[in-house]
């Protein structure tokens, strides 16, 4: 059946309205949750389950379990000349043969500790790249072995052999490539100038093509040993080089941060008893005799440059890409990753690219121009290593924890499973309803659950998954009020099956009380003015009346809807003091708020203002007598929570001294003795401390005096003046403020000679 999303979302607000009339504790506005796009699905996990580029859930290819190891780790995957399949495995050196029927033997078990590379020998036999303390060796079809090549290098990490038999073998820590022939003379093909070797390919052409680490590039090396950069690409590693359909090459690069123990640019670190390697040096399994287990452990993207010019710096963060090669040279990226890093390429009959990736085990497909990434499976393990396709068209891969070897098949999956992150509600909350869309029918089934729980991993305190819910257009959730939820769909069904587009659950948070978070009292006197206008016209008898759209409206023009005001620019008007505060609600509710003030030597609060909508508040302080007062903000959010329901938080602000009225100055004396003219006078203020006293002689300049005790600090201060000779006619005008900035004004005329 298809579900009307309309409808749903009608049920939804319909069903978050009606809880809110009988919880009283509950904020009024529903909030939901909404998967439907790809990014969303893939957040969560899918079993048997493919997730397309519009977002759509459908049953995947099936996969079978072909043969399960005891490594950890399997790097290498090929063709035997029967039938059969090689691996080769990490932390034990192990090399196992599959034969059809899926029976697996031990064929080669190596010294050293890793086998990461594979190749055909003659007659059936097997090349064997084996490290560290880089050796190869040849075995038979019957398991015989013998060293076929030793060089002096630590890593051997990629094997190709050409058209004539001879072996070619990438290296590192030197970045060498050695050409060993048939008979196991070995020489020095091309020096790399890179650190490791790490994909060897060869062209119809004959050229090879060669992938490196540190720096993460690609190139072709002609027949006499001549090489050209064909990609440079911002990345640390070259994984993997598969020459495809119509002469196109593809690759896949990925970021060390984001391989396993079994890369050269080694960015996961490889957990073992050993001491820690040198940080030049790759982070592989170290050969110590006290290593008792390994494990691959994720550390995360690398650190992002600052500087965003540089491709390489930008890609920092991104865990590895897909790039194509025209036989022309030129290139471009298919596809880019910040969560999941490349291992390796195939390709489905039609010419599609398949990509393995970790380190989540997920398989893409990639297909379409311009080119659309398809979720297509998700394997049992963290890292799909390997790619192998056999002649019937049936693709293999090989995983890394744990090690096993799968088999996808043509056939889709009858059942598949999606299970979602947990949704984060951020307060503990009751759920309302829960819809999904999809098509289903016709012996196809989607079944939907959920669960909750206060954790953010789910674990045993969870309750159990619910049972499925029965209508898609809407259904009350059953799971316990809880801050997180979780759902999972279920898709049965035959043929194409069923498709889910998207899953909607709605939630109503506890209502949490508002936080006046902070108020500033600006000095007395300033003020802002208006930045501009929101662009909503004033409407005749609506005053302190407003709509939802014109809320809307005005929060969009101003650039917030909370929080602290813009505030423009800043000038000087006596009396007035202005209050500018901060607040918040955790459930995003709309706040009013109520201004409060007492004075200093009172108990009652008495009314400013009631209901504001806005954090700020120009007082008008001629109103009141002087004194020190205290202002209380209230913040409500009344506005979007039923009557009885609201919940309001209260700050109180610091000491506010209101002081409108002036200093006095008065004159204690004038004298003139010794052709010097000597002024005395007091200035005195009832409630604020004198802060500044100026004088001014015959019209002059005004000129700063201190008081007679060295600091201006108190309310009453004296001062004297001496001048030389005797005052013009003019006098001596006098200036004294306080800390208010109240000014008072005298003048001293001149005496009469003694």
């Amino acid at each position: 059946m298809r579900a009307d999303r309309g409808a749903s979302v009608f049920l939804l607000a319909a069903a978050a309205i009606a809880a809110t009339a009988t919880l009283s504790l509950h904020a009024s506005t529903s909030k939901f949750f909404q998967t439907a796009t790809q990014v969303d699905f893939l957040k969560g996990e899918v079993t048997s389950l493919s997730i397309d580029s519009q977002g759509r859930l459908t049953l995947g290819p099936a996969t079978e379990l072909v043969y399960e190891t005891s490594a950890p780790f399997l790097w290498a995957l090929i063709p035997g000349s029967d039938g059969s399949l090689f691996v080769g495995t990490g932390n034990e050196g192990k090399v196992f043969r599959v034969d059809p029927q899926g029976k697996g033997t031990l064929f080669f078990d190596a010294p050293e500790l890793e086998v990461h590379a594979l190749a055909p020998a003659p007659n059936g036999g097997l090349y064997v790249a084996a490290s560290p303390d880089g050796r190869i060796y040849k075995v038979d079809r019957d398991g015989k072995e013998s060293v076929f090549f030793d060089p002096d290098d630590k890593y051997i990490w990629s094997l190709a052999v050409d058209s004539s038999g001879n072996l070619f073998a990438g290296t590192g820590e030197k970045g060498l490539i050695y050409k060993i022939t048939p008979e196991g003379r070995g020489s020095k093909f091309y020096e790399t100038k890179a650190t490791h070797v790490t994909s060897l390919t060869f062209e119809q052409s004959g050229d090879l093509l060669v992938g490196t680490g540190t720096p993460g590039r690609v190139l072709r090396v002609d027949t006499s040993g001549k090489g050209f950069v064909l990609l440079d690409s911002p990345y640390d590693e070259i994984r993997s080089i598969r020459p495809g359909p119509r002469g196109l090459v593809y690759v896949a690069a990925l970021n060390g941060r984001g391989s396993t123990g079994g890369s050269p640019s080694g960015g996961s670190e490889i957990v073992t008893a050993a001491p820690a390697a040198d940080a030049s040096r790759p982070l592989t399994p170290s050969v110590s005799v006290e290593v008792t287990s390994f494990a691959v452990v994720d550390t995360g993207a690398a650190t992002q440059s600052a500087s965003p010019t540089s491709a390489r710096d930008a890609r920092r963060g991104a865990k590895g890409a897909v790039y194509r090669i025209s036989p022309d040279g030129l290139w471009d990226q298919l596809w880019e990753s910040r969560d999941d890093a490349p291992y390796d390429l195939a390709f489905t009959a039609d010419g599609a690219v398949m990509v393995g990736t970790g380190n989540k085990g997920k398989i893409y497909q990639l297909s379409g121009e311009p080119v659309q990434a398809t979720l297509v499976a998700r394997g049992a393990a963290q890292q799909i290593t390997s790619f192998y396709k056999d002649s019937r068209g049936r693709t293999y891969y090989a995983t890394a924890n744990p090690g096993k070897l799968f088999r996808l098949t043509e056939e889709r999956a009858t059942r598949g499973t999606y299970e979602s992150e947990p949704r984060d509600a951020q307060l503990v909350s009751t759920w309302g309803s829960l819809s999904w869309r999809g098509v289903s029918g016709g012996g196809n089934q989607i079944e939907v659950s959920t669960r909750s729980g206060n954790t953010e991993t789910p674990d045993e305190t969870w309750s159990a998954w619910s049972s499925p819910y029965k209508s898609a257009e809407g259904s009350a959730i059953v799971s316990p009020k809880a801050r997180y939820l979780q759902f999972r769909a279920v898709l049965t069904g035959k043929g194409d099956g069923p498709s889910l587009t998207s899953i909607t659950a709605a939630y109503l948070q506890r209502n949490i009380r508002p936080q006046v978070r902070s108020i500033t009292v600006h000095p007395p006197g300033i003020v802002f003015q208006k930045p501009f206008g929101t662009g909503e016209p004033d409407l005749a008898g609506f005053d302190d009346q407003t709509t939802p759209d014109r809320k809307l409206a005005s929060a969009a023009m101003s650039g917030q809807s909370s929080g602290s005001p813009a505030l423009g620019r800043r000038t000087f008007q006596k009396g007035l003091e202005t209050l500018i505060w901060k607040a918040d609600d955790e459930n995003d509710d709309e706040l009013v708020y109520d201004v409060l003030y007492r004075r200093e030597d009172e108990t009652t609060w008495r009314v400013l203002r009631r209901a504001m909508k806005e954090s700020i508040l120009v007082w008008d302080t001629t109103t009141v007598p002087n004194g020190t007062y205290f202002v209380r903000v209230v913040a409500s959010d009344t506005p979007s929570n039923p009557a009885g329901t609201a919940l309001a938080g209260e700050l109180d602000s610091v000491a506010l001294e209101i002081d409108n009225t002036a200093p006095a100055i008065v004159v204690q004396g004038v004298r003139f003795v010794n052709n010097r003219t000597t002024i005395t006078f007091d200035v005195k203020d009832d409630h604020s401390a004198i802060s500044r006293v100026e004088f001014s002689i015959d019209g002059q300049q005004w000129r700063g005096i201190f008081p007679t005790d060295g600091v201006a600090d108190s309310k009453n201060e004296h001062y004297e003046i001496v001048v030389d000779g005797e005052l013009g006619d003019l006098g001596v005008a006098l200036r004294a403020s306080d800390v208010m900035n109240n000014v008072a004004n005298g003048h001293v005329d001149r005496p009469g000679r003694r």
